[in-house]
């Protein structure tokens, strides 16, 4: 937006430059060349007056007058030969032959654009004969011609227009300086709202903005601070209600279980005890989905600024964890990809240690007996890809569609064990992070999810 409003304020002031810059320019080049034309045509016309100067031409003062003339200017005299003089004769062409024959001046500039070479006058000299008006209208004995070379005139053209276009330079330079400042303090406000909203897509929620500028950032301000406000106050009350909610169902849960195995513990009849480990494993069922719903309330409140985090180290740590469960059933986990520059993600501190665990445990779940689970660290440009594969049965398209959904689970090779929410976990927390995750199928058949992070802008060497 600066940049817009300095190439608007510049372009302005460019075109009023150029509307008044560039005709005063046209204007003085025109006036030095009536002005160059006038003066050579009154020496000219001087001089054919002298060369015409009855019968006896006046030769020495016309000799005189051009030599102080070829030597005040840069023009050259010719003459016809009626005075015997070292001056040259013109060289006989159409602007001669029209002197010659009707007395006429004539005036040949060599170019039609601005102006050639050299400037050629023509005059022809009368006979003094004065007719009632005022005019010489003696007959034709002679002509004048003064050759004047431009390239003066040239340079003084360039004077003109160069002087203006340095000026004009100078001044779109301080439009630019004046504009930058400008654009800088009108865009402040805006730039001041930005770093506002930056800060609220990271997770800091006690970010504000200061009431500046005009009265539409400012009331804009105001209101985004109070929504701020409102914003703030209701994850605080979510987060606090998701700290109760995990007091008060948890303990009612362990205190019923407990209560479950003291009955069983003392109940003799088959039939009651088959009814207690029912009841007792729709308690453990229920305590499991009371976890993953507390898990998912917690990712959906807790908002918290991204951090750059070493990618890498993360995953080593959490699959050394993983790696003795995997041993029990001879699956293998391997880690590929690039450790070059240990990449750095933009993330929340704790999110991918819960994504990992839960894509872990759900590649875990499905891989077969002696299968192989593959992690790779694959850094593109401004991203990160973090991909799981496994060796498990996979999914079909509907069920990729559905698999980020609350309570739904797949068909697995190892039962229905899950609370069907850990994918709903892993999606929250990774959108929460900026990043995407999505499900495909993996090169050696199974499943592989792969997780889009922000890759940082400062190493992580």
């Amino acid at each position: 937006m600066i940049r817009q409003l300095i190439r608007s304020y510049v372009g302005l002031v460019a075109v009023a430059i150029a509307l008044f810059t560039v005709p005063v320019a046209f204007t003085l080049t025109d006036q030095l060349r009536d002005d160059t034309a006038d003066s050579v045509m009154r020496e000219a016309r001087t001089m054919a007056l002298l060369l015409g100067n009855g019968n006896a031409p006046s030769c020495a003062a016309l000799v005189e007058m051009a030599d102080a003339f070829g030597s005040r200017t840069p023009g050259d005299v010719e003459l016809t030969e009626r005075c015997d003089t070292s001056l040259p004769s013109p060289k006989q062409d159409a602007a001669l032959t029209k002197a010659l024959e009707t007395g006429e001046p004539t005036t040949d500039w060599g170019s039609s654009f601005i102006w050639g070479p050299e400037l050629k006058i023509t005059v022809a000299a009368r006979q003094s004969e004065v007719a009632l008006d005022g005019r010489n209208t003696g007959r034709v004995v002679g002509a004048v011609r003064i050759v004047y070379s431009t390239h003066d005139m040239t340079g003084r053209l360039w004077q003109i227009w160069g002087f203006r276009a340095g000026l004009a330079v100078v001044v779109l330079g301080v439009a630019a300086v004046i504009g930058a400042a400008a654009a800088r303090r009108i865009t402040r406000p805006l730039r001041q709202l930005n770093d506002m909203a930056s800060k609220f897509s990271d997770g800091d929620l006690t970010a504000r903005s200061p009431v500046t500028g005009p009265p539409e950032t400012q009331t804009l301000a105001r209101t985004l601070n109070q929504g701020a406000e409102r914003l703030d106050t209701l994850v605080a009350a979510q987060r606090i209600f998701v700290a109760d909610a995990s007091h008060q169902l948890r303990t009612p849960l362990t205190a019923l279980r407990l209560s479950l195995d003291n009955i069983a513990d003392g109940v003799d009849d088959d039939f009651v005890r088959e009814d207690v480990e029912q009841a007792t494993a729709e308690v453990v069922r229920m305590n499991r989905l009371v976890n993953g719903l507390l898990v998912l309330a917690r990712a959906e409140a807790k908002v918290t600024a991204a951090e750059p985090l070493p990618l890498w180290d993360i995953v080593r740590e959490r699959l050394a964890v993983w790696r003795p469960a995997a041993d029990e059933r001879g699956v293998t986990i391997t880690l590929g990809g690039s450790a070059d520059g240990r990449p750095l993600v933009l993330t929340s501190p704790g999110h991918l240690d819960q994504v990992l665990d839960n894509v872990l445990s759900n590649a875990l779940e499905v891989s077969p007996d002696g299968g192989t689970i593959t992690v790779r660290v694959e850094p593109r440009g401004d991203e990160v890809i973090l991909s799981v594969d496994d060796e498990g049965p996979g999914m079909s398209d509907a069920e990729k569609s559905r698999a980020f959904d609350r309570f739904w689970r797949g068909q697995g090779l190892t039962g229905k064990a899950g609370s069907g929410l850990g994918l709903a976990v892993v999606k929250q927390l990774v959108t929460d992070d900026g990043g995407t995750v999505a499900l495909s199928d993996a090169p050696g058949g199974g499943l592989s999810v792969r997780i889009s992070l922000r890759a940082s802008s400062r190493s992580g060497g």
